[in-house]
């Protein structure tokens, strides 16, 4: 027992003849020990620690770096090394906080020379290195698996908070030098609102001399602030010219501002404004460094996004231009849709049409032209007029057209491949009568139709038999399958994006396809068609999707032949 309370004692006196600060809190951030060198590096005497909260003797340290990292510890049983600025003495601190089942051990010593000196250790030089190694790592891996803008840039936020900052704001510049904040991040979700309202407020209301105008001038970082917290407002006023965007920028506190322009091929396509809360320190140079790096390799990337979305909404302004309103012959009604893929590169050759022949048959187009970008949009405009005069100048029917479409893909060098399924609505005088309708059609390699009997019932026609697709081969056999609907009947034709995707195989989009009309089938065609859309892809769909649907609604026997319906010669 002697022994022990001999190394007890021999325990306390190091503690306190120790040059580094030591306290203990209990759970509730209560000092329950303070050594000599603690008490004097606080300039607070022991006997009013001991007994009283962090938040008691120093409120100032509330909603600083301090406290996150105490109650980080504390809950999580995470062990925190950090710096703190402390305004009161202009000095700066190195905290241990280690985390034990009856409180917190702090250890913390006076770093201000070393950091007026720039000198921050070899353990911290080598921890900082790895750190900002791995940021620049996992930022070329981000923003290269995207070729969205809105997406690279929300990624870029998130990667640079709270590595880098405490919150940031990624910009784009336009050609007449305009900014435009696209995403914000904070390391504090309640803060994050505050600094999402204030990019919607900056833009109109930054300073002549910002860190912002002077950087994207200069083509180089730009660093301004001191870190201390008596110097918000000065700083504030060097960023904002506004009573609004003043208040919330004061909100956030910064210390510390870096504006790093995104640079592309020597331009500058935008900005990152990094900030740093005050009682933080500043950026070393190395962190510096990788800002810029960060900054080179993000405008990269977003202007590799920004020409990849320019690709494709030509593409899709070219399929829209293509994708005319449908006729409206008496004896069916047409829906039509197209929804363009949610990544815009993969914007590509899907088609629809519909149009009646000179012998007044309704025929009706579906097709998807191989590849996602612009040369498939401009190739399915080829194909798509030239199936439209062939079968108007032909009035052939769907075999017919599609081995005319397939030779003159071949004489006209249209090197491309494509599918396609072609329909057309006949009836003779007997069908008419009795209110039946006949679906003739052929298909080069697409998707089947589906077909709503009036009782509701589903069925896939023609199951998977398809003939060869377009751009193979030019002389090969088009065969044709007939059906005969009752009125009231619907078929519906479709591309595979509705029912292919990452996660769902052909077979198994198809029959959810079939489970979702065979739901929907009572409701008026145009919601149908809406309530397939929204049930199957959300409206976020990984592929193009264009869909045809046709309700046949019949005609009285007694108002003889509608002109659009031709009757078929006998036999």
């Amino acid at each position: 027992m002697a022994a022990e309370e001999g190394d007890l004692g021999r325990a306390q006196r190091w503690l306190e003849a120790s040059e580094t600060g030591l306290v203990c809190f209990d759970r509730d951030f209560r000092f329950v020990y303070v050594n000599a060198a603690a008490a004097q590096l606080v300039e607070v005497p022991r006997d009013r620690l001991l007994g009283s909260t962090q938040w008691e003797v120093f409120p100032a340290t509330l909603g600083t770096e301090l406290e996150r990292a105490y109650r980080h510890a504390m809950s999580t049983g995470e062990r925190v090394v950090f710096e703190q600025y402390w305004p009161p003495q202009d000095l700066w601190y190195r905290l241990d906080v280690r985390p034990g089942p009856d409180g917190l051990d702090v250890a913390f010593a006076d770093v201000t020379e070393s950091k007026r000196l720039g000198d921050e250790g070899p353990a911290a030089t080598a921890h900082e290195a790895q750190a900002l190694l791995d940021l620049l790592t996992e930022t070329s891996a981000a923003l290269s698996a995207t070729l969205d803008i809105d997406e690279a840039v929300h990624r870029l936020a998130r990667l640079v908070v709270p590595r880098l900052a405490d919150w940031c704001i990624v910009s784009s510049r336009t050609p007449g030098g305009q900014l435009t904040d696209l995403a914000v991040a904070h390391r504090d979700p309640r803060l994050e609102r505050v600094a999402a309202r204030y990019a919607r407020h900056r833009v109109a209301a930054i300073a002549p001399g910002a860190p912002a105008h002077r950087a994207l001038a200069a083509r180089e970082v730009i660093t301004v602030g001191d870190g201390r917290a008596e110097s918000i407002s000065e700083l504030v006023s060097r960023l904002v010219t506004t009573p609004t965007a003043r208040r919330l920028v004061t909100e956030l506190a910064p210390g510390w501002v870096a504006s790093v322009p995104l640079l592309s091929g020597g331009r500058v396509i935008g900005l990152l404004s990094l900030y740093r809360d005050a009682g933080r320190p500043g950026w070393t140079a190395r962190e510096l460094s990788a800002a810029v790096d960060v900054a080179g390799r993000a405008g990269t990337a977003v202007e590799t996004a920004r020409l990849y979305t320019e690709a494709a909404l030509l593409a899709e302004g070219l399929q829209r231009s293509l994708l005319t309103d449908p006729p409206e012959p008496e004896h069916a009604e047409i829906a039509v849709r197209y929804l363009p893929a949610v990544e815009a590169a993969q914007v590509g050759g899907d088609w629809y049409d519909a149009f009646v022949q000179p012998g007044g048959t309704t025929m009706l187009v579906i097709g998807d032209v191989v590849g996602h970008d612009v040369q498939a949009a401009a190739a399915m405009g080829q194909l798509r007029s030239l199936l439209r005069g062939i079968a108007t100048h032909s009035d052939g029917g769907p075999a017919e057209v599609l081995a005319g479409l397939d030779r003159a893909m071949a004489v006209l060098g249209v090197h491309t491949l494509a599918t396609a399924a072609v329909a057309r609505f006949e009836q003779d005088d007997g069908e008419r009568d009795r209110g039946l309708v006949r679906l003739r059609w052929s298909n080069a390699g697409h998707l089947p139709p589906l077909a709503i009997h009036p009782d509701g019932s589903v069925v896939v026609l023609g199951g998977w038999r398809a003939d060869l697709l377009l751009g193979v081969d030019p002389g090969a056999p088009r065969r044709e399958s007939v059906l005969t609907l009752d009125r009231g009947s619907t078929v519906f034709f479709f591309t595979d994006g509705l029912v292919e995707d990452r996660r769902t195989d052909l077979d198994a989009g198809v029959a959810r396809l079939r489970a979702a009309l065979t739901e929907f089938a009572a409701l008026p065609l145009q919601e149908l068609c809406d309530a397939v859309l929204d049930r199957l892809v959300a409206g976020r769909p990984d592929d193009d999707v264009a869909l045809v649907a046709v309700r046949l609604t019949g005609h009285s026997p007694d108002q003889g032949a509608p002109a659009d319906v031709a009757p078929l010669p006998a036999g």
